[in-house]
This record gives structure tokens, sequence and C-alpha cells, in this order.
């Protein structure tokens, strides 16, 4: 089937990501099952747990880096993933279905982030989910029940560490899942191409030409990731989460992991828990949104010289965000974060639907047929 599977013949190194985020998905399933198997969901053992596994078991250190590092590998292909799809339009029809299912698997990946990150039991996993769960509490009127049943009591407790580990373990079956039926839907109308123009004509095999395309991106992937694993296995991590929970001993600057920190920068930039809490959820929910917001005719930003400098303002408008999250909240970054967060609404309520009004007004040459 590999060898003749058609794929437009104008595909960049940009479409590997897809299969690098499967790959991920398979490492952080299969070292997950093996440190579970010596994990204990308890508040009394569970940090002490994961430190036999780094000290105690033969090559749990490596398992658990991988698995821990894994979580950033996997989150760093996904964002290039989405940045990518929002730049050749691969939202638009007749692909909105992958689209959607796709915003779907990132949802289910962050919460098993979330999850995952409170395991441990250190510092930071207890305030983080002490932190982060009581969001919910803004929510009118059943807010504290929600709460409650996170909670499994009224505390971040033993109750809540075995729900939490639970829930991480099941939800990535239910990715991969989702992932297999994202790639089913793909393929009924094929791979978008860099151009965003049909190329049922011009079409290249997968196999050989992007399955090498693929190993070849798949090598330096490795390396990148080996060289994090084996020289930086805790840079990405935080040093309060070494020291065990204590209800007692609040940190001095809670952050979550850094691939939430642009989403935490926004809650934080909105003056009100509740306003917060919906601005945070909306600013991930709206993805959901973009193939019925975006008006252009035209595919690919290649040929979109009017909203390709409003894209790269919305990665730096990213990148910016997760800097703002990091800080403390004070002054200038609050403010920064609040200029940013009204910068990533804007980009998809009134950027993405006016440049393509815009656009389809000037009737550029050979629209119709992209």
């Amino acid at each position: 089937m590999l060898g003749t599977y058609p794929n437009p013949a104008t595909m960049t190194y940009f479409w590997n990501f897809g299969s690098l985020a499967g790959i991920c998905l398979v490492v952080q399933i299969i070292t997950g099952i093996f440190l579970a198997m010596n994990y204990v969901p308890n508040v009394d053992l569970a940090f002490s747990s994961v430190e036999h596994i780094m000290r105690d078991v033969n090559y749990g250190w490596l398992l658990r880096y991988i698995h821990s590092n894994g979580a950033s590998m996997f989150f760093i292909v996904v964002y290039v993933h989405i940045f990518r799809g929002i730049y050749y339009g691969s939202y638009n029809y007749p692909r909105q279905l992958p689209w959607s299912i796709g915003v779907t698997i990132y949802l289910l990946m962050m919460a098993t982030g979330f999850l995952g990150y409170v395991l441990p039991w250190g510092q930071m996993s207890f305030w983080g989910a002490t932190v982060i769960t009581n969001f919910f509490s803004a929510v009118p009127v059943l807010g504290e029940d929600i709460v409650h049943l996170l909670w499994g009591g009224f505390s971040v407790n033993n109750a809540t560490l075995n729900r939490f580990f639970s829930l991480h373990y099941l939800l990535p079956f239910l990715i991969a899942a989702l992932s297999g039926l994202h790639i089913a839907v793909l393929h009924i109308n094929r791979s978008n191409s860099p151009i965003g123009i049909p190329s049922n004509n011009d079409t290249l095999p997968f196999h050989p030409y992007y399955t090498v395309k693929d190993v070849f991106g798949l090598l330096f992937f490795f390396f990148f990731f080996a060289l994090v694993v084996f020289f930086f296995p805790n840079y990405l991590g935080h040093p309060d989460n070494y020291t065990v929970a204590n209800p007692m001993v609040t940190p001095a600057h809670i952050v979550p992991e850094w691939y939430y920190l642009p989403f935490y920068a926004i809650l934080r930039s909105i003056p009100d828990k509740l306003g917060g809490v919906v601005a945070m959820f909306g600013s991930i929910a709206v993805l959901y949104l973009v193939p019925v917001l975006n008006t252009s005719k035209i595919r690919s930003s290649w040929f979109r010289p009017m909203f390709r400098p409003f894209f790269w303002l919305f990665v730096v408008c990213g990148l910016v965000l997760g800097w703002v999250g990091g800080c403390t909240p004070e002054a200038p970054f609050v403010q920064i974060g609040q200029v940013m967060t009204i910068y990533y609404f804007s980009f998809f309520f009134l950027i993405i639907p006016f440049i393509g009004y815009l656009e389809n007004k000037f009737n550029l040459p050979g629209l119709s047929s992209l």
C-alpha cells in the first residue's frame, strides 16, 4: 500500500512532523507502561517510588528521563505541526474533520501532560495540581462540586493522586485511537501540499520518496532527543519538583510545564478569575473555529503576502506569551502578556477573516484554481 499511496510531489520536511508525533506517542506509551510497573500512586510513597526508579531499577533513570523529556519533545513536534497547518491552510475544505480531530488530540495531550506532572509528587506537582484544579471553582454554581470531584475530597490528597494516575494511564490509549482516526480521515482526501493546489496528477508514491524523508527527519529528531536526555535531562523541569510535596510550604513562584506557559500567561493577563479561566480555555478552543473564521479562497500562505507578516507575528506572540508565563506576575510582564493576549485573539477573530476578505475583494489572478 505504501508503494502505491499517492502524495503531492511538493511536500516538504514540514510534513514529517505528523509521523514524528506518532513516534513520540509510541515512545511515551511504552516508557509509561514500564514506569507504571514500579510507581506507587500513594502520597506517602509516590516521591520515594520515583527515586527508587531513578536509583535502583535497572536503567530506570533512562526510562524516566525519556518519558519526562519525551513529553516536551511531543509538544514541540505538535506545536510545529499546528503552526504548519495554519500556515499552509490544512484546515480548509475538505480537511476540516482531520483538523478538528487533531485539535481534540492536542487537548487530550494537554490533559495527559498535566496529570503526569502531578505524579512525581514534588513541590511543584502538588501546588500545580492545587492551583490548576482550583480554576474550576470559578465555574458558576457547579464550580466547587467539580473541584471536589477532581480532588476526591476537600483537598489535593491520596484520592486525587490515584485518580490522576488512572487517567494518565488511560488517556494515551484514547489519543492513540484518535490518532488512527485522524490518519484514516486524512487519507480520504490525501495530504495538503505547500502550494495548496489540488495535485491529482502531480503525485509521488509514499514509498520510497517520503519514507526516506521520514527516516531522515527521524534520525535528526532522535539525535536532538538523545542530546537532551543524556546531557540536559533536567533543563526543561523545575528544581522545586525534586523536593517532596509539602502542603505547609508554598513555592515562591508556582509555574506549570513550559508547554502550558502561553496559556498560563493568557490566564494571568485577565484581572478576573472567571474571565481568566474562560480566556485560557477559549485560547485553545478557538482552534476549532479556524476553518469557519477563515474567509480566504487562497489555501497556502505562499500566495498570501498580506497574511504572512501577521502569521509570523502570531508565532512571535506565542513565544513571548511563553516567556511571560514563566515570569513573576508583576510589571511589566503582566502588561506585555495583556498586549500579546489581545493580539492572540485578534489574529483569529479579526486578522484571519479580514485578510481573507481583502484577498477575495482584490480578486487575485488564478484565485479560482487555488
